[in-house]
């Protein structure tokens, strides 16, 4: 069980981080420049999966793909033709480079032609409502299951199924899945719920969370991300990973001096 001054102390973290301040500086602001749907879904997942490094460069790497898709990720996607992906031949960022891009554009053209929303991409399956686990393996599956995916790009959607802690897929879900009146995360799917997000389990959070003894285990792995979430639920069963806000919130800060 988690202290009552552990309790008290990640939910005033909580409520410090989770507001509009949080979105500037952070790579969720590359979906809060748009307002259609399937933009904040398609910026949203490039924005999660390009999440590795200083939270500006990431940023930075994120709007420069989004101004190569002229602002209209959906759009672009849907229509471009070869001079259009010309434009992005020079794209990179760390391991990710144009042959990752040109396959998760000809998946999302791919699944658009068959889903309104990239929600369907999380239940394709028959998958349990109930069972991130199995939704995330299930999804890693289907992501890859055009014929011509590139053996280089898998390593850029993790899966429990290698015992990944999947942090950046988890945060992507927090970001479309989880509701509040706090502006911050967008709660635009309604068939995934926040009862069933797992924490996406970043350095700060894992640095924390063994700070305050929500784990011991000793990398972060699917277990982990798992175990902190388990102790996270007894504070809000239906909305667990609201707490990385805090934890990720008090690495940011530094809370215990490192």
């Amino acid at each position: 069980m988690i202290s009552t001054e552990v309790s008290d102390l990640l939910n005033s973290k909580y409520l410090k981080f989770n507001n509009l301040n949080f979105i500037e500086l952070d790579p969720i602001c590359i979906p809060h420049r748009f307002t259609n749907k399937q933009d904040i879904e398609i910026s949203g997942f490039f924005a999660a999966v390009l999440a590795w490094g200083q939270r500006k460069t990431i940023i930075n790497k994120c709007t420069e793909l989004m101004q190569k898709m002229d602002n209209t990720p959906f759009e672009f996607i849907q229509n471009a033709g070869d001079k259009d992906l010309k434009k992005l031949e020079n794209f990179v960022h760390r391991t990710f480079n144009f042959v990752d891009l040109m396959y998760f554009i000809e998946f999302f053209k791919a699944h658009y032609k068959q889903y309104e929303s990239f929600e369907d991409a999380f239940l394709i399956g028959n998958n349990s409502e109930n069972n991130l686990k199995e939704n995330l393996s299930n999804f890693r599956k289907y992501f890859f299951s055009l014929e011509d995916s590139p053996h280089r790009t898998r390593k850029h959607i993790s899966s429990p199924d290698s015992n990944s802690a999947c942090k950046r897929i988890n945060m992507y879900l927090r970001w479309m899945v989880r509701k509040d009146n706090n502006g911050v995360d967008f709660g635009i799917w309604n068939r995934l719920k926040p009862a069933q997000l797992v924490i996406p389990c970043d350095v700060h959070v894992e640095n924390i969370a063994r700070r305050l003894n929500l784990t011991n285990r000793p990398k972060a792995d699917w277990k982990m991300a798992e175990e902190i979430t388990e102790y996270l639920s007894h504070l809000d069963p239906e909305d667990p990973s609201k707490y990385d806000f805090a934890l990720f919130g008090m690495g940011i800060e530094k809370y215990f001096g490192t």
